[in-house]
């Protein structure tokens, strides 16, 4: 009885039932016809005149006129058996008439069929033959232009996501044990799974933050365990001879999923919803090698985990945290800046009113700190200890919602100076939006840290109108995290790209994403607008698919022009094998760099800082043409000096920019005059290209009703009076009738090659 319970419990027989179980629930992130509305057919040369110029065909049945071939393939398009027949075959009503246009411009254009193409066509217009015989050579034609329908099983086998379990074999080798420390900001929840963590014989952290993972990396060492740091550009280690130590700390994209580990932590786990990197805390959930893994965040989280768990027949064990310290929902609102006190924290959601804040402060002599998510971890630290010295003047801080994670700050007050934020829908687009409850907890809970000068916290907004709002938000329930994140691998899309090898990365990931299968109520696809907009920036530089992928990965912003032009720029330089030297870099940097006299000098210089952190993260997945990982390094730490500096006295920036009469400089146009004039066009028409593209279903639909409008003009031409029809609809006059009919071959020969420009596009 025990051997049989504990065989059917065993993780790889529990998958398979929770699968059947959920078997209907497994289905496609977009319908076929989604797929169908990107593919795209690749261009066919049409046949030329061989080199004895001899016709076979021709001479076997004789010459075909061009016109009569035309009304033969329309007859063929609008077979109801035809139709049938290419769905039966992998073709749909959209890429059947992409199909069929292709393979009317094949025809029409070529000097001469293939012999046994030419044979049937002529049997058909001389009545021994079916118009349906043509089938097979349109099928031939299809499987050339697109080369997907003779691998469609193989993709889909490539891009089935419905288990991703199974794709961690050493997780799956042992049993596994959760913990789920579950509770609100400043409840001792995260304090409880390091201690495990530090006390473990080994173990490994996973954090969302560079900061948060180097926090951990002092306090295990300081606490006289070995620990080492690894973040997307930093390694560190703990041991002078730089050997691995048992315990590691690092970002969650970085953990390693084949080391063995006795304990792992698993850090704001609610994040796995996160529509870019949600795929890095489900990736970490399943596949980490620990016996033990204990998963810090809100109890939203609890039922994914649990369902997730159950797909590997593992154990959750949860433990509810109560905050540490009283917080309380003030009734009264700021309303003036002289009403603000030492040990506010004011919350803005964008530069603009940081920027505005701190201005109005300064005026009132109030000295503040600031901290903002594009400045460096090492600027942010400088001014969380500038705020939390109690003997600096400095009593006041203004800061983003990136003080919500990885920064001790001994604050009284937290006052939301608006509740709207921008924020990424489901959708991947940016709209104004009130906070979430979630977010609005994560950013109260900062105020009144347990073991700091203000232990009892008070929450508030800036203007009375927000003041209800947010009171409203905060007594809403979280909702629950129902789904978490998936995406393609780069073993996945090189497969893809072994079937479809002429696709573009960009469009191997639209068809990966649209073609996949998932269990859709647990999981979801995350955006991957960032990546393709790398990858068709890159596109024409010659680099393996592996290489270009990589790259893609890269951790910068897409609205930085100069950070994509360096990104363009080391992409180059790599593909020619020619090392990125400090010297180079230097001269693309225009180093040394002034202090910043103005806030578009300060974005500049937080940009560059931005490609250094690129150039070392590419340094570690390319040592040999990155090879100056140390000297960019000191670089690095002289640039953030200069940026604390610039930081410091941001009150004087913003005031040299208003009188330089530029006004706030919108983030993301920084830095332009200080790249090459043939990178910067081209990142912007990149940009524009990106920005003027719909989705891919709405955009497959409105080509097809234009498309299915222009063959349906065409086969009313085909079966009327041209020259009559044209005249009656006022296109042309009666001056051109006589000219209309004299052209006509030549003018079904334009309708043709317009028709599949057309496509083309």
């Amino acid at each position: 009885m025990n051997r049989s319970l504990i065989h059917l419990s065993s993780p790889s027989v529990l998958s398979h039932i929770h699968c059947l179980k959920n078997s209907k629930r497994f289905k496609s992130r977009k319908s076929n016809d989604s797929l169908s509305s990107i593919i795209q057919p690749l261009p066919v040369k049409p046949a030329s005149r061989n080199t004895d110029d001899i016709n076979i065909g021709e001479e076997l049945t004789g010459a075909l006129k061009k016109d009569k071939l035309l009304k033969l393939l329309a007859q063929f398009y609008n077979r109801d058996a035809v139709k049938k027949l290419a769905f039966e075959n992998g073709l749909d009503n959209r890429l059947f008439h992409k199909a069929f246009i292709s393979f009317r411009k094949f025809c029409f254009d070529s000097e001469q069929l293939p012999v046994d193409l030419h044979v049937v066509v002529s049997d058909i217009l001389q009545g021994s033959g079916h118009v349906d015989d043509i089938f097979p050579y349109f099928l031939r034609h299809c499987y050339e232009i697109f080369p997907h329908l003779e691998c469609m099983e193989d993709l889909k086998k490539i891009s089935d996501l419905r288990l991703p379990a199974n794709w961690y074999p050493e997780a799956r080798s042992i049993q596994r044990k959760f913990i789920f420390h579950a509770g609100p900001t400043n409840s001792g929840k995260t304090y409880h799974a390091l201690e495990r963590f530090i006390n473990s014989k080994s173990g490994i952290y996973c954090g969302p933050l560079k900061l948060l993972a180097s926090e951990v990396f002092h306090k295990c060492n300081s606490a006289g365990t070995l620990c080492d740091l690894i973040t997307g550009e930093e390694r560190r280690y703990a041991k002078e001879d730089g050997t691995a130590s048992e315990h590691v700390a690092c970002t969650v994209e970085m953990a390693s999923l084949t080391n063995p580990y006795e304990v792992a932590v698993i850090d704001e786990i609610q994040m796995i919803k996160d529509q870019q990197r949600g795929w890095a805390w489900t990736r970490a959930l399943l596949g980490l090698y620990a016996q033990e893994i204990h998963v810090c965040g809100e109890a939203s989280t609890i039922d994914l985990v649990r369902e997730l768990a159950l797909t590997t027949g593992e154990e959750v064990e949860v433990r509810r945290y109560k905050r540490l310290t009283d917080l309380t929902y003030l009734d009264y609102s700021v309303d003036k800046f002289e009403n603000v006190r030492p040990g506010d924290c004011i919350v803005c959601f964008n530069k603009n009113d940081i920027y505005y804040v701190t201005r109005q402060l300064e005026q009132l002599n109030k000295e503040c700190a600031v901290i903002y998510g594009s400045l460096p971890p090492s600027t942010k630290i400088a001014q969380s200890m500038k705020f939390n010295d109690t003997s600096n003047a400095c009593k006041v801080m203004v800061a983003t919602d990136a003080i919500g994670m990885g920064l001790n700050l001994a604050i009284k007050r937290i006052v939301f100076y608006s509740v709207m934020k921008p924020m990424m829908n489901d959708k991947g687009e940016i709209e104004m939006d009130l906070i979430s409850t979630s977010q609005a907890l994560q950013i109260a809970g900062r105020a009144g840290r347990y073991n700091t000068a203000y232990e009892h916290g008070e929450v508030t907004t800036f203007y009375s109108k927000d003041l209800r709002i947010l009171k409203d938000i905060v007594k809403q329930p979280i909702e629950p995290v129902m789904q978490g994140g998936l995406h393609p691998t780069a073993d996945q899309i090189e497969l893809f790209a072994y079937h479809l090898p002429r696709a573009s990365l960009s469009n191997l990931i639209d068809i990966f994403e649209m073609s996949c299968e998932m269990d859709s109520d647990t999981f979801f696809m995350c955006n991957s607008d960032d990546f393709k907009f790398l990858a068709d920036m890159i596109e024409h530089v010659p680099l393996p698919l592996r290489v270009r992928y990589v790259f893609c990965c890269a951790p910068i912003s897409v609205k930085q022009p100069f950070a994509c032009a360096m990104f363009l720029k080391f992409a180059r330089r790599f593909s020619r094998n020619e090392p990125l030297t400090l010297d180079w870099l230097c001269r693309q940097l225009g180093w040394p760099l002034k202090p910043a006299g103005n806030l578009v000098d300060l974005v500049h210089l937080e940009c560059v800082f931005d490609v250094l952190d690129l150039y070392l993260w590419l340094s570690y997945r390319f040592p040999d043409l990155f090879p100056d990982v140390t000297m960019v390094r000191e670089l690095q730490s002289e640039l953030d000096s200069i940026i604390q500096v610039g930081v410091r006295n941001i009150v004087q920036l913003v005031r040299n920019q208003e009188n330089q009469s530029k006004g706030i400089v919108v983030e993301g146009t920084e830095g332009l005059g200080m790249q090459d004039g043939e990178d910067a066009e081209f990142v912007m028409k990149t940009r524009k290209q990106r920005s003027r593209e719909r989705k891919p279903l709405q955009q497959g639909l409105e080509h097809d009703q234009r498309e299915a409008r222009k063959s349906k003009a065409e086969m009313k031409m085909n079966n009327s009076k041209l020259a009559q029809k044209l005249v009656e609809s006022g296109m042309v006059t009666k001056e051109v009738l006589d000219k209309l009919r004299s052209e006509w071959e030549a003018e079904l020969r334009g309708n043709s090659q317009d028709g599949d420009s057309e496509e083309d596009k």
